[in-house]
């Protein structure tokens, strides 16, 4: 008989508070609830009261067969969280059920959030279904990314068996499914597939409502520029498939890569879209 595995469940709700009289400053407030093994470890405010910056663990390091992690997020109006982690996320072999991991993220008016969480390992043999859903209400705006990484290039362990399923979704203007089979040689090998790449990173800006054609162009432009510059000038590029949403897709050998090029974007758009330094997030640095 197979053991059950593990379920984690993480809920988030932030809210702005103060700011109503003059002097008084407004402030992100957090509150998590938890079950299981998936928590936050640290709220920090590196900028101030009104940005909340989360870091989650999840104390296990990885998923195998049967485990579950559900992370619930709901910025009220007004809002700004940035939600990351101390480390990458792993999907172990499995020989038997799959794990999962389900991302639902809710943006009221005004609220802005930037989901940065490391890395995601898919190790040879694993049976994984990753998914994200972000809703996001008129003059609510969120940066986002995913990075997945097949294997464990930097050791020579090649994603060799396996099947790994991913959902990205902005309900209305964006959806991106995908599954990844190891056995599948014309998407990992193919020239219109990952044409021999590990790693695949995806970063995307997204609103509750149109964007405006120029700030569009704007935040196109800031991105086309870090691409040009960077060591994956080759294979990544960005597009505005809807008016809603921007999105960035890089293919690369190693994280450090992809990572490096998606720090230098992010930054752009934050100055851009709304007038932030880039402020990396603390945990990071460490």
């Amino acid at each position: 008989m197979t053991a059950p595995g593990w379920r984690g469940q993480l809920t988030l709700d932030y809210r702005r508070t103060g700011g109503g009289t003059a002097g008084s400053a407004s402030r992100t407030v957090a509150h998590d609830r938890h079950e299981g093994p998936l928590r936050v470890l640290q709220a920090l405010y590196p900028e101030g009261p009104g940005i909340c910056h989360h870091v989650l663990v999840h104390p296990p390091g990885g998923l195998v067969g049967g485990d579950e992690l559900h992370i619930d997020a709901t910025l009220q109006a007004g809002a700004h969280a940035l939600i990351t982690t101390p480390g990458a996320a792993r999907f172990y072999r499995s020989a038997g059920p799959q794990a999962l991991q389900q991302t639902r993220l809710q943006l009221a008016e005004g609220a802005r959030l930037e989901w940065l969480p490391l890395e995601t390992i898919a190790y040879s043999g694993c049976r994984a279904d990753n998914s994200l859903r972000a809703e996001l209400a008129p003059g609510a705006e969120m940066i986002a990314w995913d990075v997945l990484v097949l294997g464990l290039p930097a050791a020579g362990q090649p994603f060799a068996a396996g099947c790994y399923r991913q959902h990205l979704e902005v309900p209305g203007c964006w959806l991106e499914r995908a599954r990844i089979a190891a056995a599948d040689e014309g998407l990992l090998r193919g020239p219109l597939g990952w044409a021999g790449h590990s790693v695949l990173a995806t970063l995307w800006f997204a609103a509750g409502a149109p964007l405006l054609p120029a700030r569009r162009d704007a935040l196109l432009e800031a991105a086309r520029g870090c691409v040009a510059g960077s060591a994956l000038a080759a294979t990544a590029g960005v597009t505005s498939p809807q008016s809603r949403v921007l999105v960035l897709r890089a293919l690369a050998g190693q994280v450090e890569t992809a990572m490096h090029l998606l720090t230098a974007v992010r930054a752009a758009w934050r100055q851009a879209a709304w007038g932030l330094a880039a402020e990396p997030p603390r945990i990071w640095r460490t």
